[in-house]
Formats: C-alpha cells, structure tokens, sequence
C-alpha cells in the first residue's frame, strides 16, 4: 500500500523535472545545455554579435597592422600555416612542407579542395599571384603601403636586400620558395594573418578597393560594413572543414566606451565584450550569465618618445621621465591584477626576454637632476597622444595618460594630452605629429623579431613608420638584423639580449606593462578560446541557446 501511496509524488516529480529541461533555465527564455551534449547539427546556426572598442581600419590584410583589423580579416583570409593557442606552428592552406640542405629553398604541398568565396580554385598559382602582388612595386595590384611585407622580407623586388629569389608554382598545389639567404624566422611570416591570401580574381576585380570587399578562402565571407559600426561576416558554406563553421554571421559591433560596452552585454545586445575597466572584471564575475575570460599574454604597452623632435632627442631627458613615471602604480590602479610592470621590449611569454634586464626605478629626485643637467631644470610643455579606446595593453589610455601627465607634472614637465579616434590616432602617430605617444603591441608570431624588427629598427622609422619613436639606432637594427638571419636559436637569444641592453640604455620608450588582457562573454557562448595574439579564429564557436 505504501508503494501506491508515494507514486503519485514520483510521478510529479519527474514531470516537474521534464518540464524545467524543456523551458530553459534563465530569464531569457534561454537553455541551461551546456554543450556538452550538443550534436554537431544542433550546434549549427545563429548570430555572435561581438563588442569592442573600435572599428577596423581595413580589410585588405596585406595593408593593415592594427588588431582590431587583423582579428576580422583573420576570419576572411587564411595563411599558409598558423599559430595555434600554444604558439606552435600548425599546417592551414598549406599541408607539408621541406627545406633544401642549404635552408635556401622551400617546397610546400598545399590544400586541395579549396575554394575562395568567389568560388574560384585555391592553388598554387594563386599564392604565386599574391606574392607578386605584395613584392612587386610594378605590379599593377601593388596599391598601398603594404607596411609589412618590407620589414619581414628586406623590402620590395628589385631593393638590394630583398629576401625572396622567387615564388614559383611547380605543380597544381606544389609551391616553391627560393630564399636569397638563411633566414631564422622565415616560417613563421607565413602565418601572420597579414600575409592572408586573397582571391586573384577578386584583387583583378576590385583592385586597391579590396579593402572593402575581401575575398579569401576563411570560414566567413564578408557582407556587410558601416563605418564605426558594423563589420558583418556570413557563414562560408562551402568551407572546406566539414560542417564549420557553426554560426551562421559574425558581427563586430563598435561600442567606444567600456562602461557601455558592458551594459550591451548585460542587456543581451552583444554576446562577447573585447575591453573593459579593469574593476569591472570583479562586475562579471559576479554576473548572473556571464563568464570571465582571460587573453593569455602575449604583448607589451609603452609610451613613445618622438626622438626627432626636441627635447626628445637628448637621452637624458628620456631617462628622465623613465624615471619620473610610477609604472607600478599605474598597473595597481588601471589594470586590476592582471598586468606586471614591464621593462624590455619583448613580453615575458617570449624566449629570449631578458628578465634581468636593469629597470629605470620610480626616482622623483634623480630625475630632476637628470632634467637639470639636459638644460631643463624649470622644465618644459609638450604634448602626450593617447588614444580615445581601450586596447589590450592599455585598458583605460584617458585615465593611463592622466596619471602620467600627473606624474610628469611633479618634475615640472606640462602636458597636454591630445586625445583621437583609432584610424586617426594611427595616421598621426606614424607621420610622427606626436611628442610622446601611448602605444603598445600583441605579437603576430612567436619570435623576437615580430617584437623588435617592426617597432625598433632603423628600417622602418620612415613615415608611414611603426616605429614610432623614430630610432633610427644603427648598432640596434644591425643585432637584430644578424639575429633574424643566424638559425642557431642560442646564438640568436645572445643577440637579442644585446639588443635590449642597447634599447633599455637608449630608453626610446618608457615601459609600462605586459598585460592579460580580460574579455567576457554570455555564458551560452561556447568554444570561444581567446587566443594570445588576438586574432580569434570563429570556426569552432557556437550558442548553445539556439
């Protein structure tokens, strides 16, 4: 009788428990699945909306170097190989590839089956025509600066110190590169999302307006772009990943302000958040539906001095206000615990970082002497650039910038800060109408020479420069010019720590920190694994609310 008595209790139980499953378990009419149990085709389909700080400045990969442009052309375009989230070389477009006993000549087997969103053949003689398009200033598709290709390959076709010998098509997907010399790094330029390759027949088409209509052969195919608004990517349902990726578009939404840019996700409008106010990080922690994630590090934030312009020149004064600047109170302050006072140009992460390298020390009294012996013991006025969004090594610049202005001010340095939008804090910076500027930098690929050779050397300190200090050091640029082409990898940590006992002596930057840049997310956005150089790959994300 017992047994008859509790069944119905059982039974309402089970059908309480059956219904809370199917209505979903959050206020938004949401599901509580996890995932875990998602099929491949329930994963299929929906809309990521991703918030940052800023638009991209273009989408022709070959002409841009800034992240919040490499990490939507990333999903467009592929490279031949890439980083993965450990900073391993992996195989993309191409599959295999071998080196000649001498390290002068490279064979690659590259992908079959693949096409460009255009739906034109990916081969060999496509890469051929992306190489003679980036090296060859008579090329009649060379339209732009091209600001890395240079750097990386000692200039353009036909400069005397050109890296390439040629770039042939030796079968339908066999590709041969011929190398003029030994070159250390060589493998890993073609996984920089810069060097993405683009469809012929959409460069032919639409010639230097391809910033605006991209074609490569990603998971996405670009759709849609308003200025300072919306980038929208739709899904490419001919990918040759079977069944990716997932999500049927991709949005990345401009939100300038970190408070608002939050507020959007708490409210549902936008599903992932690049930037925040470092306090905030505890706001989504305690979130009901929202996760916190951490960008493993991989960067470093500075401050610029313009070494061409006065007083800037004079070393004494750059190690002055190196000295006169709390870097460890600014970290306290801005970044939440997520970021450690930097001292060399190269993160942490990185092989060959020197961490013994000597630091300039908070010294209020010793920089003033050091003003006064350059000629400026009452001080000076100058200007301070910072940029008007958050950037992941500098998550507040406005209030970043105040605390150095305030810092200067104590040994009588006056500056105005002078504050832009993105595109045009970049085109200003590298004309060099700066004093000082607040920069920084997230590696494009796990070598030392992606640090220094694009921000420090001699070669790339003409406007348009990344070098934005303008050092035009000979002894610096000639190191890590002997570093990137010496293969033995001790030899080349050698040089690299003379280099950087060199910068820190020179002091063309003030460091200010190496940061893990903090991101959140609506918590039924699965697979989303921020990656350490930025450029996160969409293929593998789903919504499990679908």
């Amino acid at each position: 009788m017992e047994k008859k008595q509790y069944r119905p209790f059982y039974f309402m139980l089970i059908l309480v428990l059956l219904l809370a499953a199917c209505s979903g378990g959050d206020e938004t009419g949401g599901t509580e699945n996890t995932g875990e149990d998602m099929t491949e085709e329930d994963k299929q389909g929906g809309t990521l909306i991703y918030g940052r700080g800023a638009d991209s400045v273009g989408l022709d990969p070959i002409n841009v170097t800034d992240g919040e442009s490499i990490r939507v052309t990333h999903n467009i375009f592929e490279t031949l190989l890439e980083y993965d989230q450990n900073l391993e070389l992996q195989p993309k477009l191409a599959t295999e590839y071998n080196s000649s006993e001498d390290g002068l000549t490279w064979t690659f087997q590259l992908r079959e089956g693949v096409k460009f969103h255009d739906g034109t053949d990916f081969n060999a003689e496509a890469v051929v025509f992306n190489f003679e398009r980036w090296m060859d200033p008579e090329n009649p598709y060379h339209q732009g600066d091209f600001p890395y290709y240079p750097f990386l390959y000692g200039g353009f076709k036909g400069d005397e110190n050109h890296l390439i010998e040629h770039v042939l098509a030796t079968g339908e997907h066999e590709l041969e590169i011929k190398l003029k010399r030994k070159t250390a790094p060589f493998l890993s330029y073609l996984a920089i999302s810069m060097f993405g390759i683009a469809s012929p027949a959409a460069i032919e088409q639409y010639g230097a307006e391809l910033n605006e209509h991209p074609v490569g052969t990603g998971p996405f195919m670009f759709e849609e772009w308003s200025r300072n608004s919306t980038i929208t990517l739709a899904k490419n349902p001919e990918y040759w990943m079977d069944g990716k990726p997932y999500l049927d578009k991709l949005i990345y939404q401009v939100i300038p302000e970190n408070a608002a840019r939050l507020n959007a996700l708490q409210t549902g409008e936008i599903d992932v958040l690049d930037g925040m106010n470092a306090g905030d990080t505890n706001v989504v922690e305690e979130a009901q539906g929202l996760e916190l994630q951490k960008r493993p590090s991989f960067n470093i934030g500075y401050m610029a001095f313009n070494m061409e312009k006065e007083p800037f020149d004079d070393p004494l004064v750059r190690k002055a206000i190196n000295m006169a600047i709390n870097k460890e109170e600014i970290v306290d302050a801005f970044y939440n615990g997520m970021a450690d006072p930097a001292t060399s140009p190269l993160p942490p992460s990185l092989w060959s970082h020197d961490d013994a390298l000597e630091k300039y020390d908070y010294n209020v009294e010793e920089a003033k002497k050091l003003l006064a012996e350059a000629g400026f013991e009452n001080g000076f006025e100058t200007e301070l650039y910072t940029m008007s969004n958050p950037r992941p090594y500098l998550p507040e610049p406005m209030k970043i910038a105040e605390a150095i202005q305030s810092d200067l001010a104590e040994i009588g340095i006056t500056a105005e800060i002078v504050s832009t939008e993105w595109a045009t804090y970049l085109d200003d910076t590298k004309s060099g109408k700066h004093s000082m500027a607040m920069y920084g930098w997230t590696g494009v690929m796990a070598d030392p020479d992606n640090f220094l050779y694009p921000n420090l050397s001699k070669t790339n300190a003409e406007v348009p420069a990344q070098n934005i200090a303008f050092y035009k050091s000979d002894e610096f640029t000639s190191l890590i010019t002997e570093a990137r082409e010496t293969i033995d990898q001790d030899k080349r940590t050698e040089l690299y720590k003379e280099a950087q006992a060199l910068f820190q002596e020179d002091a063309p930057w003030v460091m200010l920190a190496y940061t893990t840049p903090p991101l959140a997310q609506s918590d039924y956005v699965e697979d989303y694994v921020p990656h350490p150089m930025s450029n996160d790959l969409m293929t593998d994300v789903y919504l499990s609310n679908q």
